[in-house]
């Protein structure tokens, strides 16, 4: 057995940090600094908290259910497993894929797990198409899955809780707001994708309406406990009257239970 090492799962944020579609920019001021006030340096900050690895709470999306500083610490810390599910383009994580891979971890879901879900998307994190307009996300089927099982958590390296055609990026709320993934859509399946995708954020409600935390943008060294078993937190800021709020994901493990063919993933600034 070797010594406790900690596994960063959070991706960086601040100025030129990738964001989601109608999400606005960071803005981050210099009110302080050192020629000006020797030894001296604080910055204004001004951003939206559902950037970068973050944790919902139920208030985004639930009229008056609890925000984050009604949330107990206990929600965001507990037993963990990363459920290693490779997808592409628009695919659904599916039952069956929760449950093969859930069947290669040790001891499987258990009732107060955390389910954390790596599907490689991480590694496309930027402000590309791949990373938001295509990404895949949960089935409505593998939500309700994951409810009944009774898990505390569930954790992305995705865009969103909800696959992105669920979400008003396509045709749903005040959407399209990309009209052109859903040209994209009809020219490779023939029809639109509300057909297939008729609901707003079921996910979103199904997980966080039933009590399950949400967090989204896992990243960070997330590849290095993919199949593995650990201690999980993300813990939030103490926001008052809070929708959501950036988290500091991590894994704790043992070092012996580490990927050890993974690189230390290394982030250059405003490169992602």
């Amino acid at each position: 057995m070797g010594k406790t090492v900690l596994v960063d799962l959070s991706h960086p944020f601040g100025r030129g940090n990738p964001l989601w579609p109608s999400n606005g920019d960071f803005h981050i001021d210099r009110v302080q600094h050192m020629p000006m006030h020797y030894r001296l340096l604080q910055t204004f900050n001004d951003f939206h908290m559902h950037n970068s690895t973050h944790a919902d709470s139920p208030s985004h999306v639930i009229p008056e259910s609890p925000y984050t500083h009604e949330l107990p610490l206990e929600n965001y810390y507990g037993p963990a497993v990363c459920l290693d599910i490779p997808k592409k383009h628009w695919e659904l994580i599916t039952v069956e894929d929760i449950e093969k891979a859930a069947d290669k971890v040790e001891g499987g879901i258990q009732e107060g797990d955390w389910v954390l879900i790596c599907t490689g998307m991480n590694q496309r994190w930027g402000e590309n198409d791949d990373y938001f307009m295509y990404s895949p996300g949960m089935s409505i089927e593998g939500a309700h899955w994951l409810v009944d099982h009774k898990v505390k958590g569930v954790g992305f390296d995705l865009q969103a809780l909800d696959h992105i055609l669920y979400t008003y990026a396509a045709q749903h709320g005040p959407g399209p707001y990309v009209p052109r993934i859903v040209d994209e859509y009809k020219k490779e399946f023939g029809h639109e994708p509300i057909e297939d995708y008729p609901e707003w954020e079921p996910v979103h409600t199904i997980l966080l309406g039933n009590n399950v935390m949400g967090i989204e943008n896992l990243g960070g060294d997330i590849e290095k406990v993919k199949g593995q078993r650990f201690m999980f937190c993300a813990f939030p800021l103490r926001w008052y009257m809070g929708d959501g709020t950036i988290v500091r994901a991590v894994a704790i493990t043992d070092e012996d239970h580490i990927n050890k063919d993974v690189p230390d993933r290394v982030y250059k600034y405003g490169v992602y």
